[in-house]
């Protein structure tokens, strides 16, 4: 079988109007709960692009930590991506969800949390992962593993028996979106998508074509 012979027709579930959530945040939370229940693997996962000073694009994995007014996570601040944010500080996320045959793409400015916020859950990471913090330069060239995992027994020596501080180049960013799209998978690809556009303090809805 060729790639291009590969597909798979969605049957599984259907998105209206009438269903939905008036607001996107509200609607997030339907869907990640639902995704949650179905037992999707790492169901916090996403897709983070961004730009580049130059203006190339980038996208990686990261892993969602919070929904309120806006979307969570937390990096390296001297990573590729920190430096793409503070250039254009602007992103888009995507939740891809195959197993309910689910996207949610959502497009936003992007700020810094507070170092309160970041202190708060860095001290809520496993030990092993706030020592692994400090001990990666993140998005830099180095030598070999072994670079790392001196300096992680170096960093362990040194916070033997005590807290492991926030590093002051580590933390938080929200993704407040002005842009939230729903796309639930149909079948002959004719899916159902709805996008939620930021009109003020209000949002308005609208259905695109697949």
């Amino acid at each position: 079988m060729s790639i291009a012979d590969i597909r798979r027709e969605y049957r599984s579930h259907a998105l209206s109007e009438v269903d939905a959530a008036a607001d996107p945040i509200t609607q997030f939370h339907r869907w990640f709960d639902e995704a949650r229940r179905a037992e999707v693997i790492e169901v916090n996962a996403m897709t983070l692009a961004t730009v580049s000073a130059n203006g190339d694009p980038a996208a990686r994995t990261v892993l969602l930590k919070g929904v309120d007014d806006g979307f969570v996570f937390f990096t390296n601040y001297d990573s590729a991506k920190g430096q793409d944010l503070a250039a254009h500080p602007r992103a888009s996320l995507l939740f891809f969800w195959p197993d309910l045959e689910r996207q949610v793409r959502v497009t936003g400015g992007v700020q810094k949390v507070s170092r309160e916020e970041s202190a708060a859950y860095f001290q809520s990471r496993p030990r092993d992962s706030q020592l692994g913090a400090w001990a990666s330069p993140q998005s830099r060239v180095i030598t070999s593993r072994a670079v790392l995992e001196e300096n992680l027994s170096a960093l362990a020596a040194r916070h033997d028996g005590a807290d492991v501080p926030l590093p002051p180049f580590w933390g938080g960013y929200r993704v407040m979106p002005d842009r939230v799209e729903f796309w639930q998978g149909r079948p002959s690809r004719l899916h159902d998508r709805l996008v939620y556009m930021r009109d003020g303090h209000a949002w308005r809805r609208v259905r695109l074509a697949p």
